[in-house]
C-alpha cells in the first residue's frame, strides 16, 4: 500500500496529464451513448404484452402510433396535410377518411362507429392515424414526429404515445446541462460555508467533476441508458461520491500537522482513508447493484450505471484528488476561513446526556406511523403524469380523450385463420364489457355496408397482415387504474377463448403489467439491498449487533422519507417508492459507518463510553453534515427547476432524505450505541482491543 500511496504522491503530474487525456475517449462515449425515453420498454420481454408490441412494430408497423387531431379545417386541406405527412420519413402510413371514401362524398353515409372513429362534429374537428417505422422511441420515429410538428399549424394537435415521449425527449435534452449547472452552483456554495478554504469546492468537484465524465462516457458499452439515468447520474454520483473527498481532505489536514513533508501526510492520508471510504464505497455500490434484481430493466440501467459511477468517484478520491490538492495545497492554505459549522460539543452532551433513553422511545415510536405511512403512500404509473399539461403532446392526449372517448387504445392480435363470423362476434361480445367505447376491425365492416372490394390493400394491410389480424378497442378508462385493469383481464380472458395464441398489447397491457412488476419489485430490492449492506458492515466491524443498529437507524431515516408523501396526501411516481430506499441506504448508510468507525477509536483508547461518545460526534459531526448537506443542495436544486415530475419528485425526496438520515445519525445512532455498548463490544471481534495492528493502522481512520 505504502509503495502505491508513494507512487501517487510523487507523480502527481503524471497522473493529472493522464487524466485530463482520459476526458478525450470518456467525452466521445458520452456523445455516442444512446437514450431511452421510453419506460415502458423496460418490461421484460417474455410478457405477452411485450410479445404483444414485437408484432404490431415488426408486421404491422403499429407499436409507434399517434393521433392528429385537426380542428376548423376544410376536407381539402386535411387531404392537403395528411399527403405531406405521409412523406415524412419514418412514417410508414396515414389512415384518414379518404382512403375509404372520396372527400366530395357526404361523411354521413358511413356507419356511425367509423365516422365517430374520424370525425367530432360539435368540436369541428377530425382525426388522422399515423403509423410509424420503428418503435416508439427509436431516432428515427423523433425525428418523424419534429418533421410533422413543421408542417402541422396551430389548429393541429399530436397526440399519443410516440408525441408523448417526443416531448419528453426534448425536455430532458434542454433540461439536463440545467440540473449539472445548479447542483454544481449549490454545491459550491455549501461547501465554501462549511468546508476551511474557498479553493476546496472547485477542487472537489473538478476531481468528482473528471469521475462523472468517464462515468458516461463508459456507457457506451451498455448501449443506452434511460432519461431518468441519464438526468440523475450525474447529480447523484456528484452527491453519494462527495463523501470520499470530505473525508480524504480531513484526514489530509489532521496528518499535515504530524508530517514534514505534504507528499508524506498525503501517502498516509490515502493509506488511512481508503479502508474507510472503501466501506462506504461498496455499501453505496451494493445498494445500487440491488436495483438490478428488479424485473424492470429501469432497475439494471439505474443500478449499473450508479455503481460504475460510485466506483469510478472511490478510484478518482484516491488518485485524481491527492493530485489536486498536493498541486494547489498552497493556494488552499491562502484562502482558509472559518467554517460557519460549531464543533458539535453541545450536541454531543444533548444526545449523550440524560435525554439519550428518551431520543431511543422517540426512535421506537417513530418506526410505527412512518411504517404504516410508507406501505400506503399513492403511487403513478402514467408517463403523462409527469409531463408539464402545456406540452403539446399532452394538451393533444386530452384533446384525444375527451374529444373522441380514446383515453386508452389496446391492440389485440389474433391469427388470420380465425373466420370473419368468429372476429365479428368477438367484437360485439367486447363493446359489452365496461368501458370499452369502440373496436375497429376489418372483418367488422367489411360486408354489405362496405364491399371489400372497395379498400385498398394498403388500407387493409394495417388491420390483416402476414398471418395475424389486429384489433383496435378505444376504452374510456385510464391506464393503471383499477377499472382499466379488470377491463384488461376480462379482454384478455376474452380474445384468448377465440384463439389462445392471441395478444394484448398497448398502452394500458404495459401499463398494467408495470403495476404488478413494481409491486414485486420493491419488495425484493429491499430485501436484497438491506441483505447486501448488512453483510458488508458485518464483514466490516466482524460483529453480529452493529449491522443491525446501523442499517435500522438508515431504514427508520427510509420509512420517514417514504411516509410523508401518506401523510401530506402526494402522489409518487411508482420508480420512486422502488429505487429511494436502495439510493438512500446505500448512499447515507456511510455516516452510520463513519460514527461508528469513530466509536470503536475512541472507545478503544478511554473506556468511558459517553466520553468516547462525545469525541465521537465532535470529531465526526462537521464530516456528516457537510456530506448531507452537499448532497441536500445539490438535489433540492435540481428539484427546484425540473419540470419533469419523475426527477422533480425523485430529488425531493433525496434532498429530504439526506437530511433526515444526518439527524437520525446525529442524535438517534449515538444514545444506542452508548446503551448497548455492553452487547455490541460482545456480539463484536476486537471491540476495544485490536490485534497486531501497526501505529498506522491503530490511528483514527477519519
Amino acid at each position: 500500500m505504502k509503495k502505491v500511496t508513494g507512487f501517487i504522491t510523487k507523480n502527481r503530474l503524471g497522473i493529472l496529464i493522464v487524466a485530463f487525456l482520459l476526458l478525450i475517449p470518456a467525452v466521445y462515449g458520452t456523445v455516442r451513448t444512446k437514450i431511452n425515453y421510453d419506460i415502458l420498454t423496460y418490461l421484460p420481454q417474455h410478457l405477452d404484452s411485450m410479445k404483444g408490441q414485437t408484432v404490431l412494430d415488426k408486421t404491422f408497423s403499429s407499436a409507434a402510433t399517434s393521433m392528429l387531431i385537426l380542428e376548423n379545417t376544410e376536407a381539402k386541406d386535411v387531404v392537403n396535410i395528411k399527403n405531406k405527412v405521409e412523406k415524412v420519413k419514418g412514417v410508414e402510413s396515414v389512415i384518414w377518411i379518404n382512403d375509404i371514401l372520396d372527400i366530395t362524398a357526404p361523411k354521413e353515409i358511413l356507419p356511425a362507429e367509423i365516422k365517430d372513429i374520424f370525425y367530432n362534429d360539435k368540436k369541428h374537428s377530425t382525426q388522422m392515424i399515423i403509423k410509424f417505422k420503428d418503435s416508439a422511441s427509436s431516432s428515427m420515429t423523433m425525428e418523424a414526429i419534429g418533421n410533422i410538428k413543421k408542417i402541422i399549424n396551430k389548429q393541429c394537435f399530436l397526440s399519443g404515445m410516440s408525441a408523448i415521449v417526443k416531448d419528453t425527449k426534448d425536455l430532458s435534452d434542454k433540461e439536463t446541462p440545467f440540473y449539472v449547472l445548479i447542483a454544481v452552483i449549490f454545491s459550491v456554495i455549501i461547501l465554501s460555508l462549511t468546508m476551511e478554504s474557498v479553493l476546496i469546492p472547485f477542487i472537489f468537484l473538478l476531481g468528482i467533476g473528471m469521475a462523472i465524465i468517464y462515468n458516461f462516457g463508459t456507457n457506451m458499452f451498455l448501449g443506452q441508458i434511460s432519461y431518468i439515468t441519464k438526468a440523475l447520474a450525474a447529480v447523484l454520483q456528484l452527491a453519494v461520491t462527495m463523501d470520499f473527498s470530505i473525508f480524504l481532505l480531513h484526514r489530509y489536514e489532521q496528518e499535515r500537522g504530524r508530517y514534514k513533508h505534504k507528499e508524506e501526510a498525503m501517502g498516509v492520508a490515502i493509506q488511512k482513508t481508503l479502508v474507510a471510504i472503501g466501506g462506504s464505497a461498496f455499501t453505496a455500490i451494493a445498494g445500487f447493484l440491488a436495483l438490478c434484481v428488479m424485473k424492470l430493466g429501469l432497475g439494471v440501467d439505474i443500478g449499473v450505471v450508479m455503481a460504475k459511477g460510485v466506483f469510478l468517484g472511490l478510484i478518482s478520491t484516491v488518485t485524481i484528488l491527492p493530485s489536486f490538492i498536493l498541486t494547489f495545497d498552497k493556494a488552499i492554505h491562502r484562502f482558509k476561513h472559518k467554517s460557519i459549522l460549531p464543533d458539535f460539543s453541545k450536541t454531543a452532551k444533548l444526545v449523550t446526556g440524560k435525554y439519550k433513553y428518551v431520543f431511543i422511545i422517540l426512535f421506537l415510536l417513530l418506526f410505527i406511523p412512518a411504517f404504516y405511512g410508507q406501505s400506503r403512500a399513492k403511487v403513478y404509473y402514467n408517463l403523462d403524469e409527469s409531463l408539464p399539461k402545456s406540452l403539446p403532446s399532452i394538451i393533444g392526449t386530452n384533446k384525444l380523450k375527451t374529444d373522441y372517448n380514446m383515453t386508452t387504445t389496446h391492440f389485440i392480435i389474433i391469427k388470420s385463420t380465425v373466420s370473419s363470423s368468429k372476429v365479428k362476434e368477438m367484437c360485439a361480445k367486447l363493446e359489452d364489457i365496461d368501458g370499452i367505447e369502440k373496436v375497429l376491425a376489418y372483418d367488422k365492416y367489411v360486408g354489405p355496408g362496405i364491399p371489400g372490394i372497395f379498400i385498398p390493400d394498403s388500407l387493409k394491410a394495417n388491420f390483416e397482415k402476414d398471418g395475424y389480424k389486429m384489433l383496435l378497442v378505444n376504452s374510456k378508462y385510464k391506464a393503471a387504474t383499477d377499472a382499466e385493469n379488470i377491463q384488461i383481464d376480462r379482454v384478455i380472458k376474452l380474445v384468448k377463448s377465440y384463439d389462445k395464441s392471441a395478444l394484448v398489447a398497448g398502452e394500458g397491457p404495459l401499463t398494467k403489467d408495470l403495476v404488478e412488476i413494481a409491486a414485486v419489485d420493491f419488495k425484493n430490492v429491499n430485501i436484497v439491498s438491506i441483505f447486501a449492506i448488512f453483510i458488508i458492515i458485518l464483514l466490516l466491524f466482524k460483529s453480529i449487533s452493529l449491522p443491525v443498529m446501523l442499517v435500522g437507524s438508515i431504514e427508520l431515516a427510509i420509512f420517514i422519507n417514504l411516509g410523508i408523501p401518506y401523510y401530506t396526501g402526494s402522489i409518487i411516481p411508482f420508480i420512486a417508492s422502488i429505487v429511494i430506499g436502495c439510493i438512500q441506504l446505500g448512499s447515507t448508510v456511510n455516516y452510520a459507518i463513519l460514527m461508528a468507525t469513530r466509536y470503536r477509536e475512541e472507545i478503544r483508547v478511554n473506556e468511558d463510553k459517553t466520553l468516547a461518545m462525545r469525541k465521537t460526534i465532535q470529531g465526526t459531526a462537521r464530516s456528516i453534515v457537510t456530506s448531507a448537506f452537499s448532497f441536500f443542495g445539490a438535489t433540492i436544486a435540481v428539484s427546484c427547476v425540473a419540470k419533469i415530475e419523475i426527477i422533480k419528485a425523485l430529488c425531493i425526496m433525496l434532498s429530504r432524505g439526506a437530511l433526515i438520515s444526518m439527524v437520525i445519525i446525529l442524535f438517534v445512532l449515538p444514545p444506542i450505541l452508548v446503551i448497548f455498548e455492553k452487547l455490541i463490544s460482545v456480539t463484536t471481534i476486537n471491540w476495544k482491543s485490536a490485534k497486531k495492528q501497526s501505529k498506522l493502522e491503530d490511528e483514527p481512520g477519519f
